[in-house]
């Protein structure tokens, strides 16, 4: 599993803001380059984002499942990138003193072949991958905040 955490400069529900406007995931989810559709229930359990990963035109439409949703503190995603696989994704928020957030994502492939090359490489490529996402959500929720 691949963990990755990072401070960012605003109030865990200015953070959380981001992470429930599904239509912002190709925004700043690394891989993700389209958001085709949003359930208008997003992100409670059950709802769907479909979206297309991958450069074109190799990109693969899939769709990513809430399995669990705590506003502001945790969303849990099942991430789909069929034919390849698909992953769960823990996005877990925890408030500082200073009007700051912990974020921390959890990553690990749960099915198809991608959960069967689980190796070091795979877990740098997860870290290095998730390290850029929480760079780019932090650049949209504290852009969020100034903007207030």
């Amino acid at each position: 599993m691949a963990i990755v955490e990072k401070v960012i400069d605003a109030p865990p529900e200015q953070v959380w803001a981001v992470l429930a406007d599904g239509w912002t995931y190709s925004d700043w989810v690394v891989g993700t380059v389209h958001v085709r559709d949003v359930d208008d229930d997003w992100p409670r359990v059950g709802s769907e984002l479909h979206h297309r990963a991958g450069p074109w035109p190799f990109s693969l439409e899939d769709s990513s499942t809430v399995l669990g949703c705590e506003p502001p503190q945790r969303l849990t995603i099942r991430a789909g990138l069929w034919p390849a696989g698909e992953a769960i994704v823990a996005f877990t928020l925890e408030p500082l003193g200073d009007g700051a957030t912990r974020v921390r994502i959890g990553e690990d492939f749960a099915a198809g072949p991608l959960r069967w090359v689980r190796n070091k490489l795979n877990d740098l490529v997860l870290h290095q991958r998730n390290k850029e996402t929480l760079n780019r959500l932090a650049d949209i929720a504290t852009r969020q905040k100034a903007d207030e």
